[in-house]
């Protein structure tokens, strides 16, 4: 309902709205047949509720609700709603009456002079306040100093609207007698430190305030600790001991807790700041302060030391959700999810748990050692907040239930969570996304992410990341640059879009545009530099560039890591540069990598293909205590690349009595070797340790079983094998067709290649070279 009201005066004036009743109101809550409704008066920005009248349809409020008059033409607009847990119905309309009332001047003086525009503010209404001091202003009446602050702080929770008036009344406040008062200046300070971001301007005020209290100097250090300047913020606290004299100006847990934010924003000395803050915090008997503990216990869990988080927390008189969040939140981020779920399952009957405490306790969930033990723990969980209904009150709880399921493993299950949520925002579905891409179910993220753009939702660069990644698996180029172009919209400035990006193309084998989106990246970190290194040292034409591109990283000033040297050892033994390969070699030395198995296992392929036998052998022999089947596939390699099929037979006896496992790569490589020399008895030999190890029938190791005994003239094992081949790809047919027609049977080559296009395998060119 909409009315509008214009009075016989234009000035300052209070508009008075007796709400009645409601009569026949719709029945919005279908399961107990009745509503809870209340009333919303708008006018303008100004908005005020009445009470909620519980299970009723026809409600009596006989309330009365006032507004500020700025603009008399403003219209008044009424709506009664039915307050539920999820969402607030629309219900229909209410019986009202409105009084308009002009101000005397004496009302005016007396309400600006403390009472309304304070009360405003402290009640949520902080508009209304706003209006208030303008129509004040109009009217030619000088507020005093607690209209200005109180009008200040209402300016501060209008941002960023609101900051706008708030330097106007800044301007107006410098021309009257409390320009350097200190109340005022205090919440001038924390207006231009909360809205603006300007510590400038907030320092400027300071350095006015003649006379400073604690509450100044606590709000020139709070300032500089939300904007992470640690710097600064120890820097006045060090002044506000200097010049503080007397017990007004010690510390208290309001300069504590802002000095522990601060030091939590420092990368490099938070740790030892944090350290200095305890010592000083248990100096001056705040500890107990659970304001201060919380903040401690928060800071340390954060960085890792969980032994002083965990210390405080306990020497902690009184805990709150706050303090068992923060110890929480350290403990998962150390992936101690068993510990975490302890402290929580120990604080549960002492401190009142918020909803956060179970989303946190969600995220634990994923870092138990045995993650079938976390899935079970979470399911509990999962039952627990649907049967209380917490799932319907907080999004995030059903977020946190699909993070869990999908690290667990369970990815299912989180999407039968996802399904029923009702109302999804971008990180329900980046979670979604993010879960399907770890997964391996690549195809229904990118399908996630086209359901995510069709809501009208924006991706975030998180989003992006695990798409682009899902179109990197997949393939799927085209796709890829679509959602490139939505990138080019502002977030490819991002590093970390970028770097997806980089991997897509590469992966792809889109070398060019890998370069391309290199050039234009605004900024590089380590996995940009590794990732355009690997695109170029997988395209042989430009291994050149790799090895260029390695130079420009180290010169640019950063570290070369286990990626940047397996990237770089891959590409230098492609084209087999002995010289660099060394001087890589040298650096591994120097970075002190040599023991990573990865790096060892790169060095291992990069010599055999130099034909630097010798040396693998060295560096196999030093990796006897960490060999996985890369090692001795690689050092098998290396033998057969250097036509050391004995020494690669040898290793191949050796794994066996070792009880290594032999893969399928492994027998592949061996089998290929023997059918290139033609050596029928050590090829069935291997064969035997394929049947023993179930490989048999593998289709890597079975096209290259056929292919063996169709080069070492043994055309019927062939023949025979590869009709008992449960799986054949094109190897397989191909190496039959040319074993058949090397040994001058051509009417069977031919045969076979009539059933080889009815078994709807599509012939390639040695198809037709055997034909």
């Amino acid at each position: 309902m909409t009315r509008r009201v214009v009075p016989v005066q234009v000035g300052p004036a209070r508009l008075r709205i007796h709400v009645r009743k409601g009569v026949n109101l719709a029945i919005r809550d279908s399961r107990s047949r009745s509503s809870d409704p209340y009333v919303i008066i708008q006018m303008g920005r100004q908005k005020l509720k009445t009470r909620v009248v519980k299970k009723n349809v026809n409600p009596e409020w006989n309330e009365d609700l006032t507004l500020s008059i700025a603009d008399p033409s403003l219209p008044i607009k009424i709506f009664v709603y039915d307050e539920d847990i999820i969402r607030d119905d629309k219900m229909g309309d209410a019986e009202f009456e409105i009084d308009y009332e002009m101000w005397s001047a004496e009302r005016w003086n007396s309400s600006c002079s403390g009472s309304d525009i304070p009360g405003y503010t402290q009640n949520g209404v902080p508009d209304e306040a706003c209006l208030l001091f303008k129509g004040m202003n109009r009217a030619g009446f000088l507020p005093n100093h607690y209209a200005f602050g109180s009008v200040l702080r209402a300016c501060q929770e209008c941002r960023p609207c609101g900051v706008k008036f708030g330097v106007q009344i800044h301007g107006l406040m410098s021309k009257t007698r409390y320009a350097f008062d200190v109340v005022v200046c205090n919440v001038l300070i924390s207006m231009y430190g909360n809205c603006l971001g300007s510590a400038d301007d907030a320092c400027r005020v300071f350095d006015q305030i003649e006379i400073r209290n604690s509450i100044s100097w606590n709000s020139i250090i709070s300032v500089y600790s939300q904007r992470g300047d640690a710097i600064s913020a120890f820097q006045f606290f060090s002044r506000m001991e200097w010049q503080g004299s007397g017990f007004s100006l010690k510390p208290n847990e309001y300069t504590f807790g802002s000095l522990i934010t601060a030091a939590c924003s420092s990368v490099d000395t938070g740790s030892s700041l944090l350290k200095q803050m305890l010592a000083r915090v248990k100096k001056s008997g705040h500890l107990g302060d659970m304001y201060v503990g919380s903040a401690l216990v928060s800071g340390f869990a954060r960085f890792g030391l969980i032994d002083y988080a965990k210390q405080i927390f306990e020497q902690m008189g009184k805990r709150n959700a706050v303090s068992m969040n923060g110890l929480m939140v350290g403990l998962v981020r150390q992936k101690r999810g068993e510990e975490a779920a302890k402290v929580f399952m120990e604080m549960r009957n002492l401190v009142d748990i918020n909803l956060d405490s179970y989303v946190i306790l969600l995220s634990a969930f994923p870092e138990f050692a045995v993650l079938e033990d976390g899935k079970r723990k979470g399911t509990e969980v999962h039952g627990y907040v649907i049967g209380t209904g917490l799932i319907d009150i907080k999004r995030e709880i059903g977020n946190g239930l699909v993070n869990m399921y999908a690290k667990c493993g369970a990815i299912a299950d989180a999407c039968s969570v996802f399904g029923v949520m009702g109302d999804k925002d971008s990180v329900s579905w980046n979670t979604m996304i993010s879960g399907l891409d770890q997964n391996e179910c690549f195809e229904d993220a990118v399908i996630s992410f086209l359901a995510m753009r069709r809501t009208g939702l924006m991706p975030s660069n998180f989003t992006l990341i695990s798409t682009l990644s899902s179109c990197a698996s997949l393939g799927w180029r085209m796709l890829g640059q679509q959602i490139h172009c939505e990138v080019k919209l502002g977030l490819d400035l991002d590093v970390s879009v970028s770097n997806a990006l980089l991997a897509l193309y590469a992966e792809t084998g889109c070398l060019t545009e890998s370069e391309k989106v290199f050039s234009l990246m605004p900024d590089y970190d380590q996995v940009s530099w590794n990732s355009i290194i690997g695109a170029s040292a997988n395209s042989e034409a430009s291994v050149v560039e790799a090895v260029k591109y390695l130079l420009n990283m180290m010169r640019a000033g950063w570290s070369l890591n286990r990626v940047s040297f397996i990237n770089i050892l891959a590409a230098v033994s492609s084209l087999s540069f002995h010289q660099m390969g060394h001087q890589i070699h040298g650096l591994v030395l120097k970075y002190c990598v040599a023991n990573d198995t990865a790096i060892e296992n790169a060095l291992l392929a990069y010599n055999g293909k130099c034909g630097e036998i010798d040396e693998c052998e060295k560096i196999f022999s030093r990796m006897s205590e960490w060999r996985d089947e890369v090692s001795w596939n690689s050092m098998i390699s290396g033998y057969m690349h250097n036509e050391l099929l004995h020494k690669a037979m040898d290793l191949v006896w050796f794994m066996m009595q070792r009880g290594q496992r032999l893969d399928c790569f492994t027998f592949a490589t061996v089998l290929s070797a023997c059918a290139s020399v033609a050596t029928l008895e050590h090829g069935m030999e291997v064969h035997a340790c394929a049947i023993r190890s179930c490989l048999e029938f593998d289709v890597v190791v079975g096209s290259t079983l056929v292919d063996m005994y169709t080069k070492c003239g043994r055309i019927d094992y062939a023949s025979r094998f590869f009709h008992l081949m449960p799986v054949r790809n094109v190897y397989s047919w191909n190496s039959m067709i040319s074993g058949y027609a090397r040994h001058g049977h051509g009417h069977k080559a031919l045969e076979l290649f009539s059933k080889m296009k009815l078994h709807g395998q599509p012939p390639d060119h040695v198809t037709f070279v055997g034909v």
